[in-house]
């Protein structure tokens, strides 16, 4: 029994693993600094406004 769950695992996983590797091209591609520059910023107004009006 133990053997049938483990050959089972690898083909559920494969299909997941076929269908990011095909979606990866088509994506739009974000540089990762500017995610952690949008943070920072969105982090700084809202600090920011805080400051200005509190509450």
């Amino acid at each position: 029994m133990a053997k049938d769950k483990d050959k089972s695992g690898f083909q559920s996983s494969a299909g997941l693993i076929r269908y990011f590797d095909s979606e990866d091209e088509k994506s739009i591609k974000i540089h990762p600094y500017y995610i952690v520059g949008l943070a920072v910023g969105v982090s700084a107004i809202v600090i920011a406004c805080n400051w200005l009006w509190p509450t």
